[in-house]
């Protein structure tokens, strides 16, 4: 694409070297290829901007020149800018969702369901000059979904499109290759150029406040309770160490990763920021340092929605999660949420990644409930004489605050299939609903044994 860009009509400069551009791959076959093409992932690691990061400790996987020749003639004989963004987005798309669907490089952590992504944007509704934070951004599935709908819902002037395009992302991914991933990702959807600044820092997000505060956070923090960090002992084995930041700025110091990334992503918000984070359940219920920065969450924004996720939509197993909207909210001596809204999209939902993965259309009935419009006017559907079975409902401050450790891990429904043995779902939603419940037991189980051998 970037030569293509630097030939008519485009005729844009690129600083590559002329010697490692792509032309120069197309004339070469055999191992002089081989040679040059090693060469050239040695020397674009060290171009500047978002070149040289994506070329970053690249290596040449293809032993096979003949391979290697076929693949660039292929590439070579499509034209990768007529074809439309969202061609090229969708066949990216599908290569990170294959990626993640490989169990074993562990991708799936990073590939948060597309639809989910799309609820929870539509949710936010963020506009044109503003700016989208996410502090371990993955491959960009959040931006992506956000600069889709600033581009949808917007006529952009001049000034609106290169604010979008150069100014409106930042994130942060500690992971190479997926960092790599998200800024290609980026490139292919026209965000940033192949020189200009790079907007996805590989810096923990956790260490320091961020240097600039967000209008809006849209986030999927990894998932795995502890922050740690592996070191060799004086026996030389591996052994992992808790890790803990001592930040001025949070409300609790704890090494529970999850907890960190809430007081994190507050730190980042704006006073008029919005996030919208998924986060697991024990967030919303452990005591200790959890209920610190649940309290003082609840004090200083307004947590005004949650929505109970089902289980059987993420690649990593056994998780339960939530998504958690609050608005940052300047100083104020009384706290900020009043009411706390929650839709349980949980309790009698059965999904699985093959036969029933979740889609659009599954949350539409939350997205009108949360009516992003004006949030003003909600309606519970819960109602205890008419209509019990009410997945949307709404608890007051008061309510929550008396709860034991300020618990937010609400459900009101009945589970049916405990009931009514003739409601029991399919043989493999219960079959992957015990893996998950064994993982998860298993999980917890190492934790113990590996502080009870640190002992």
């Amino acid at each position: 694409m970037a030569d293509e860009y630097s030939k008519p009509p485009h005729n844009r400069q690129l600083h590559i070297p002329k010697e490692y551009n792509w032309e120069s791959l197309t004339d070469k076959k055999g191992a002089e290829l081989e040679t040059h093409y090693v060469a050239l992932l040695r020397e674009l690691s060290n171009a500047k901007g978002i070149l040289g990061q994506i070329f970053t400790k690249s290596q040449n996987k293809i032993q096979d020149p003949a391979m290697l020749a076929k693949i660039i003639d292929m590439i070579d004989s499509e034209q990768w800018l007529v074809m439309g963004a969202d061609v090229k987005g969708d066949i990216y798309e599908k290569l990170l969702e294959q990626n993640a669907q490989d169990v074993k490089s562990g991708a799936g952590q990073y590939f948060t369901p597309r639809p989910l992504i799309r609820a929870m944007v539509e949710c936010m509704q963020p506009q044109p000059m503003k700016t989208i934070g996410d502090p371990a951004c993955g491959t960009g599935g959040f931006f992506l979904a956000a600069y889709d709908y600033i581009v949808s819902n917007n006529k952009l002037d001049k000034e609106q499109n290169q604010f979008l395009k150069l100014s409106t992302f930042f994130g942060n991914e500690i992971v190479a290759g997926t960092r790599r991933t998200a800024l290609m990702n980026l490139f292919l959807h026209n965000i940033g150029d192949i020189d200009s600044d790079n907007f996805i820092s590989p810096a923990d997000a956790l260490i320091a406040a961020s240097p600039i505060t967000y209008d809006y956070v849209l986030a999927n923090p990894p998932f795995g309770k502890k922050s740690s960090q592996t070191f060799t002992n004086e026996e030389g084995e591996q052994e992992k160490d808790d890790l803990t930041y001592n930040r001025q700025d949070f409300w609790a110091t704890t090494s529970n990763k999850q907890l960190n990334f809430v007081q994190h992503i507050r730190s980042m918000l704006k006073t008029t920021g919005l996030a919208a984070v998924v986060l697991p359940d024990n967030i919303l219920f452990e005591g200790g340092a959890g209920e610190t920065v649940r309290k003082k969450l609840l004090e200083t924004t307004d947590l005004h929605t949650i929505l109970r996720l089902p289980t059987g939509i993420f690649y990593a197993q056994g998780v339960k999660a939530n998504v958690l909207f609050f608005d940052n909210k300047p100083a104020s001596k009384d706290p900020w949420t009043k009411e706390i809204w929650v839709y349980d999209y949980r309790t009698n939902i059965h999904h699985t990644l093959k036969k029933n993965p979740l889609k659009v259309e599954d949350l539409k009935d939350f997205i009108n409930c949360y009516n992003p419009a004006n949030r003003n006017k909600r309606k519970e559907t819960f109602n205890a004489e008419s209509n019990s079975e009410g997945r949307w409902r709404k608890f007051n401050y008061d309510e929550i605050i008396t709860r034991d450790k300020t618990s937010l891990d609400i459900s009101w429904l009945k589970d049916k299939s405990l009931a009514d043995l003739d409601n029991l779902p399919d043989p493999d939603v219960l079959a992957n609903d015990i893996i998950e419940n064994l993982e998860a037991g298993l999980a917890s189980f190492r934790e113990i044994m590996a502080a009870l051998n640190k002992k």
